[in-house]
């Protein structure tokens, strides 16, 4: 290389390419807009104000997650809107699990070469979540890093925060024997498990079948928000998503408690059973996906078939799967 030849651009890095992709997606980001937001991207930092938002004793709550390998489908099938509404959904239904409300959201991604079309449908899907959501996109970071990934690859990351009173903090601590287990229904498989949906399933099935494997995480922010502004006694609320039932449900069960669900109790969408019938047992498939719950709420029996029918009138479909025991804090699946 000559003398004075190198520049940032041959190096893999196009700043003014990036400054591109920010003001292209400018416009996307104010449709996000909410109360509280004072100054959102494009600057060095969001700007987020709490006065007026009504709360005596609010608590932040923070979540980071990711998409995961479902990326790699979105990639073979050139659909990447839904990857953005993952990054949201799954950020903030797991805030949503101590009773928060979303205030705002931001994004990284890390790619080896900026492909604006490709970004900017990630984009879409991430303001659709938030407006679903209704959190602000503050925020973000796009990272050029063509030493780390070839061209074409990238990966995604997310970052949400809420708001909570203090008293009104959903944790489980009251969890206790006898109280029943509300399932709220997935959009399919979600974002986890899918390094064994694709060691199971050939490419020319991920696919034929992308548009089912791609559905985006059901966000259940304003059905659940809904339930807790009326008071509905929800004693705790879980998360679907890694590990499934045992894992993510058992977070929440207090000691001397166990959860017993009853697979009968609903319908397990098609796509499951087609992993399934790829190979994966049936006690691999309920330690892994979440087999159509993307959501539990714990409440007392007197309370459950009330807290079923509101999320039906909003409608999120709904079902009572099992009960709180005596127990270890496991969680026992019949």
């Amino acid at each position: 290389m000559k003398p004075g030849s190198a520049t940032y651009k041959k190096a893999g890095v196009d700043v003014g390419a990036a400054g591109r992709f920010i003001h292209s997606i400018e416009p996307l980001a104010r449709l996000t807009r909410r109360a509280g937001l004072v100054r959102g991207i494009g600057g060095f930092g969001g700007l987020f104000g709490l006065k007026g938002l009504g709360y005596k004793d609010p608590v932040l709550v923070a979540s980071a997650d990711g998409v995961g390998t479902k990326l790699k489908i979105a990639q073979r099938a050139g659909w990447y809107t839904p990857l953005g509404v993952d990054l949201v959904a799954m950020n903030v239904n797991d805030i949503l699990c101590t009773g928060a409300e979303p205030l705002f959201f931001l994004d990284y991604i890390a790619a080896g070469r900026l492909d604006p079309k490709v970004l900017v449908n990630v984009v879409r899907g991430v303001v659709r979540g938030c407006v679903e959501s209704h959190c602000v996109l503050l925020g973000g970071e796009t990272a050029q890093m063509g030493l780390l990934y070839k061209p074409g690859d990238f990966d995604l990351a997310g970052f949400a925060v809420g708001i909570v009173e203090k008293k009104r903090i959903v944790s489980g601590e009251k969890i206790k024997p006898g109280d029943r287990l509300v399932g709220l229904a997935s959009n399919g498989i979600h974002a986890n498990g899918y390094s064994l949906v694709q060691k199971v399933l050939s490419v020319s099935e991920q696919k034929r079948d992308a548009r089912e494997l791609l559905k985006p995480t059901r966000i259940y922010v304003r059905a659940v928000l809904d339930l807790l502004r009326r008071n509905a006694p929800v004693k705790g609320i879980a998360h679907i998503t890694g590990g499934s039932f045992r894992e993510k449900l058992a977070r929440i069960l207090p000691g001397g408690t166990a959860a017993v669900l009853r697979k009968k109790s609903w319908p397990v969408p098609p796509v499951f059973r087609k992993i399934r019938s790829a190979g994966v047992g049936e006690q691999e498939m309920y330690r892994t996906f979440n087999m159509g719950i993307g959501m539990v709420l714990a409440v007392p029996a007197a309370s459950a078939a009330r807290v079923q029918a509101r999320l039906k009138r909003e409608g999120m479909p709904a079902w009572i799967i099992g009960e709180i025991t005596k127990g270890h804090q496991e969680v026992v699946i019949k």
